[in-house]
């Protein structure tokens, strides 16, 4: 008796392999966009305040590799800075993992701003405008929005957690239906920023 070794290769095409990468990327992409919560910690662990005497300049120059996930070439501590009423410096600006909190904006103009997985609990953004900006995972936590502008701005998995909308314009906002829920329960939106948002 003469015994055989048969083995049996399966064999792929490129197309196939490449849809299998992308059937797992969606799936990796379907659960992190499920779970917003997930990606904005509410207590992250915030390292030491800067002691660079020109942090607060460096929102001036933002993040040069700023993307999506929050990735940074150097790190922004904004926190305590005073930016009330800059209307040039700020504009189209990458604020990626900035850290924001108890800083002062009011008056500010942010437009086109890129702010992803940002912290900025308990700052004032008193009348700022975020027109056609993108606002990705930033931790607005008991902060002060009152009059801001969110026109024709992506919001997405963003928190607002006890902030003040009072005022707040959502006009042709860009918003998932989960993080409109959630914002829609904030009980200082307007009548108007309700009806721009959509709530019900």
């Amino acid at each position: 008796i003469i015994k055989e070794d048969i083995s049996i290769q399966v064999k792929t095409s490129p197309v196939e392999r490449f849809k299998g990468i992308a059937c797992g990327l969606c799936a990796v992409w379907a659960v992190t966009s499920a779970s917003p919560t997930l990606a904005v910690p509410s207590n992250p662990r915030l390292p030491p305040l800067s002691n660079d005497p020109n942090r607060c300049e460096r929102a001036f120059v933002g993040n040069t590799i700023g993307q999506a996930n929050g990735v940074y070439d150097k790190p922004i501590d904004l926190r305590f800075c005073d930016f009330t009423n800059e209307k040039t410096n700020l504009r189209g600006k990458s604020l990626a993992a900035a850290l924001m909190s108890d800083a002062k904006f009011d008056g500010a103009d942010m437009s086109e701003v890129i702010m992803s997985k940002a912290y900025a609990v308990g700052a004032s953004f008193k009348g700022v405008d975020f027109s056609n900006a993108v606002i990705d995972r930033v931790n607005f936590g008991k902060a002060n929005m009152q009059d801001a502008v969110f026109k024709n701005t992506v919001l997405s998995g963003s928190t607002f957690n006890d902030a003040n909308l009072e005022g707040a314009k959502f006009e042709d906002t860009i918003i998932g239906y989960i993080d409109l829920q959630k914002i829609c329960t904030n009980q200082t939106l307007s009548d108007q920023g309700r009806d721009e948002l959509g709530c019900r």
